[in-house]
């Protein structure tokens, strides 16, 4: 997802009742569930994007670690501050800060397995690519809801608000979970029963701002054929034109 989901996704943790357990909560919720885009440095270097993107610092070992050291460096700023808190924050506490951390990190790893561009979650053990091809990477209708919450919240000085926003959020990513796999099941039994045969591969996947149509994509085997599924009519339309591979053809 976009770095602006997964700041609203950190806020509204926060903003839900959490924010309050321990000094520096919502600066570790809101770092925490960006951390793994530090690999967006890779673009300052001559290294391909994707074969660094949403690996190493999206994948296992970074799961682990990350939170890990950055509780361990605001542990040690308010170390370094010496004097206790002033303006009525509750202390440091490390095992909230480390708790909050996990949530953020995690939060953003399952945010990113939501879209098409997936996530490498076993780097460095595996970089295997897992994909939700559920929500667009850019998703307005989840800044709508967590941003009121967060709103609403911050207003009236009430969790209710940014706790029913996270709520009506998972149920519509669930819905969405729900939705790709059962539009999925749909499209390659309908390609079966056109064609005769299975897909070599199949994508279904979001568009942006309406979720009751898909995007496909179906390797035929010598070409790729696209098309749009939508669930006011449960079918898809494929397009005329096939892509086709050139898998035989030298590079030139």
């Amino acid at each position: 997802m976009d770095n602006l989901c997964h700041t609203l996704v950190g806020a509204a943790i926060g903003e839900a009742g959490l924010k309050g357990r321990t000094r520096f909560a919502t600066a570790a919720l809101l770092i925490s569930s960006n951390l793994p885009d530090l690999d967006v440095l890779v673009f300052v270097t001559r290294t391909p994007s994707v074969e660094f993107r949403r690996g190493w610092t999206h994948g296992i070992v970074a799961q682990l670690v990350l939170p890990v050291m950055l509780t361990a460096i605001f542990v040690l700023l308010a170390r370094l501050r010496r004097s206790g808190p002033t303006d009525g924050a509750p202390p440091v506490h490390a095992g909230w800060v480390l708790l909050l951390s996990y949530i953020g990190i995690y939060s953003h790893i399952f945010l990113d397995f939501l879209n098409t561009y997936g996530v490498r979650l076993a780097t460095p053990l595996s970089w295997q690519w897992f994909y939700g091809d559920a929500v667009f990477i850019v998703d307005p209708w989840l800044w709508l809801v967590l941003g009121a919450g967060i709103w609403v919240t911050r207003k009236q000085r009430v969790p209710v608000a940014a706790r029913a926003a996270l709520v009506c959020a998972a149920c519509y990513v669930v819905a969405m979970l729900l939705s790709a796999r059962a539009a999925r099941e749909i499209v390659e039994n309908i390609w079966k029963e056109t064609r005769g045969v299975a897909p070599h591969a199949l994508m279904v996947g979001p568009v942006p701002l309406i979720p009751f149509t898909r995007e496909v994509i179906v390797d035929a085997g010598d070409h790729y054929e696209t098309g749009t599924f939508s669930w006011w009519s449960a079918g898809v339309t494929f397009e005329p034109m096939q892509i086709p591979k050139n898998a035989i053809v030298p590079r030139s």
